[in-house]
């Protein structure tokens, strides 16, 4: 089989799974961070747990990036800067800022991330750098790289804002949850998810690709089921919570 024929069909799978795997995930919330529990197999240092699962995606990324054919492209370039802008910090700098280091994330969980995370990696990379067209210099121009360049900086501020936002909520050494406030907190509960939703989404229109649109439709799929339940959570958890903030739209839902 050549290898651009199995691209096509891994990407027809990972939209299958993601599908299947949106719907599943507001019956069956996956188990780390406030929805761990037991059953799911032993437990792992969040931070540890964090960088095995997120590393996988940047040195994926990077390695076909160096062993491509349009390596050298100019659009490739600024992309894999955007790849790293956000897994650098998500795999070797987000792991560190966190207060808390009990067990909160299940080996279960952390090793169906690196399978995603490796295959993830391997969807856009080989696409943008070997599969696919080189982008040269005149894809800047293109109205679907300049939005996506916005969406995915705006995603990826809103993103880190509200991320400093939870983690300002914890002095180090504690563990409880409390009503996080201000930034896009004032209208949805999870902001951070949002912006992570919106950035790939930006990612999907700069890159044009099919390994961009399937990671936006696994971004959708896995974060915005979480983002309901963590809304019905904290409405459950705290009997003063804003009544007016909604789970993941403002002023919708």
């Amino acid at each position: 089989m050549r290898e651009l024929t199995f691209y096509h069909w891994l990407v027809v799978a990972w939209m299958v799974v993601a599908a299947a795997t949106f719907f599943a995930l507001f019956f069956i919330s996956a188990p780390y961070g406030r929805f761990t529990r037991g059953g799911w197999g032993p437990r792992l240092n969040s931070r540890i747990g964090w960088i095995l699962m997120e590393l996988p995606a940047l040195l994926a990324f990077v390695i076909l990036f160096a062993l491509g054919d349009h390596h050298a492209a100019p659009a490739g370039i600024v992309l894999l800067v955007f790849w790293l802008a956000h897994y650098v910090h998500r795999s070797l700098i987000f792991p560190f800022r966190i207060h808390s280091a009990r067990p909160s994330i299940t080996v279960s969980v952390v090793a169906m991330g690196i399978c995603f995370n490796v295959g993830n990696g391997y969807l856009n990379a080989r696409w943008l750098y070997t599969l696919g067209p080189a982008l040269s210099t005149s894809w800047f121009l293109d109205p679907r790289f300049i939005v996506g360049t916005i969406l995915f900086w705006g995603g990826y501020a809103l993103n880190q804002h509200s991320d400093k936002v939870l983690i300002g909520l914890r002095k180090p050494g504690e563990n409880g949850y409390k009503i996080p406030m201000g930034g896009g907190y004032r209208f949805i509960s999870c902001p951070n998810y949002v912006g992570e939703i919106v950035e790939w989404g930006g990612w999907a229109l700069a890159c044009w690709s099919l390994g961009g649109l399937a990671f936006f439709v696994w971004t959708v799929a896995n974060l915005a089921p979480r983002a309901y339940k963590t809304h019905l959570w904290y409405r459950s958890r705290f009997p003063d919570y804003p009544p007016e903030r909604k789970a993941i739209i403002p002023f919708v839902i």
